[in-house]
């Protein structure tokens, strides 16, 4: 005791932090209408995702049929898109002796925490597309979002992007790249993708809130326009949380992306005037997914999907990816 007062407890202790196993969640408890109220809303979530692929499908033919290209070029990957740079670390990757520590001559390290930035566009292309991307918000076409996160952006698979210009881009332009940097995340094998550009702005989207991708890999390029602030902030990897974790902020580079691994857990912080776009790439590899998802860290449970789905594939019980000696390559 304390001056002969009692010690107490908080209230919210019979209403807070209530767990529920079957679940795996700690929720809140006020009376029972608001119970049923959120667990609405999450029955309502999930019965929205079961609808995406259909509703997907569908966006995409109509966008494919009826939206007026503003920019048709950038639909196309071509070399002189890309930051001349960029092209440079592309060519040495790709050549006989490369190794990560040549490589790391050429781009920006920060910190342990395995990200990087390097340039990538050139700014008259990312003008040209930020440009087209504002052509098509302003049509009547419809929109998917990337996420629940987000609630402006583009998804480019169903702009008409993927064939033409996300999957060289990844095929032929990153791999290279991710192999030297993320061997033991399959950087070597990246077989998909998931590609949306995000929108900030002050009267829409501020920020994001921290969370980690469903990604290996993720490349992250800032495509302008005008902005201040929001800045990205990074965390421990999802799979190796610490005590008390670490957080280091990065600036935004306009046509310069940052990668990182998918399971760094990031945020973004709000930004303070202006408006900035983002290419997000989520690269995935099959051979290190197919054995446990990244989501739920578990053996997949697959079902179908459209497009590259998740990332997931078919696979025999001895196809075990090959696995990398980290202490050799830092």
């Amino acid at each position: 005791m304390s001056a002969g007062r009692p010690f107490l407890a908080c209230a919210c202790f019979f209403s807070d932090n209530i767990f529920v196993g079957r679940y795996g969640l700690h929720v809140r408890y006020r009376d029972e209408g608001q119970l049923r109220r959120d667990h609405g809303r999450i029955e309502a979530e999930v019965q929205r995702r079961k609808q995406l692929i259909h509703q997907s499908v569908e966006r995409k033919a109509i966008i494919s049929k009826c939206y007026k290209r503003k920019h048709p070029e950038v639909y196309i990957l071509q070399d002189s898109f890309l930051a001349p740079d960029f092209l440079e670390i592309v060519s040495y990757c790709t050549s006989p002796d490369a190794h990560l520590h040549g490589l790391l001559r050429y781009i920006e390290s920060f910190s342990d925490k395995r990200i990087f930035r390097l340039p990538v566009f050139t700014e008259e292309f990312c003008q040209a597309f930020v440009d087209e991307l504002e052509n098509f918000e302003q049509s009547d076409m419809p929109k998917g979002r990337p996420n629940t996160m987000n609630n402006y952006g583009v998804l480019l698979n169903e702009l008409g992007m993927d064939e033409t210009f996300i999957t060289p881009l990844r095929e032929k332009y990153l791999q290279p790249i991710t192999a030297l940097l993320y061997p033991d995340l399959g950087g070597a094998c990246l077989d998909s993708h998931k590609a949306f550009v995000v929108k900030y702005s002050l009267h829409e989207d501020l920020d994001l809130s921290s969370h980690y991708d469903n990604a290996e890999v993720t490349l992250n390029v800032s495509l302008g326009k005008d902005f201040t602030e929001g800045n990205l902030y990074f965390g421990d990897f999802s799979q190796e949380p610490t005590p008390v974790p670490k957080y280091i902020e990065i600036e935004h580079v306009v046509a310069q992306g940052l990668l990182h691994r998918g399971g760094q857990i990031h945020g973004t912080l709000p930004i303070a005037s202006g408006e900035r776009w983002n290419l997000i790439i989520w690269m995935r590899s099959s051979a290190i997914r197919n054995q446990l998802c990244p989501m739920c860290n578990k053996k997949p449970e697959l079902v179908e999907a459209e497009g590259f789905g998740d990332g997931f594939t078919e696979t025999l019980d001895d196809d075990v990816p090959e696995t990398v000696n980290l202490c050799s390559l830092w």
